[in-house]
């Protein structure tokens, strides 16, 4: 079973048919005792990152993420769910995030229009099992003002230029994240949505 923690940011209705689609069921994460029951955690999030840390944290659903990705469940941050595993952001002033991958999260450059909304290629610097059977390039469906800067570049499992190249996905043991939306972008997003799901245990 896979878990959709809800905590109140953004359309996670989308996410869960986009599963189903593929074949997975899943379930909403609404209070800590939910988790016991979900094998692969997805954590996606539309919204401001401040906010995002609040309504966790007022759940209690920040420690019950931590304790499970550390057991080694699966997880998939998407968009604001990747955002969130980094240390700090600063989207309207300095927030602390998650802390699970080293980085921050940074503002896009003023060079270009904000937010980045629409359709780019993603780049596959190293082999990823999230996109098992996608070629290098292929076009997923961003909606962002902001992007995350792993400390750590081996981490880094797609890359997408808008003003300035960045991480558009990240792979770190069972932690996986994606800045698009894979429920957003057709058949690729529904590849990649698969992949995951069959990701061991």
């Amino acid at each position: 079973m896979i878990g959709i923690v809800d905590y109140g940011m953004g359309n996670l209705e989308s996410v869960r048919k986009a599963l189903a689609t593929v074949g997975f069921d899943s379930q909403w994460i609404r209070q800590p005792a939910d988790f016991s029951a979900c094998d692969r955690i997805v954590l996606p999030g539309v919204g401001a990152f401040g906010r995002a840390m609040d309504n966790l944290r007022q759940s209690g659903l920040i420690e019950p993420l931590r304790h499970a990705i550390n057991e080694g469940r699966p997880f998939l941050g998407i968009c604001l769910g990747l955002q969130l595993l980094f240390d700090t952001s600063v989207e309207h002033g300095k927030h602390r995030g998650l802390g699970l991958v080293a980085g921050r999260v940074k503002q896009l450059p003023d060079t270009v229009r904000v937010p980045h909304v629409g359709w780019n290629t993603v780049g596959q610097p190293r082999k990823s099992r999230l996109f098992a059977g996608i070629r290098d390039q292929t076009h997923f469906y961003f909606v962002q003002s902001y992007y995350v800067e792993p400390a750590n570049p081996s981490v880094v499992a797609g890359t997408t230029d808008y003003g300035a190249s960045f991480a558009a996905a990240i792979e770190q043991d069972n932690l996986f994240a994606v800045q698009f939306h894979p429920e957003k972008s057709q058949q690729a997003g529904l590849e990649l949505l698969a992949n995951f799901g069959r990701i061991p245990c």
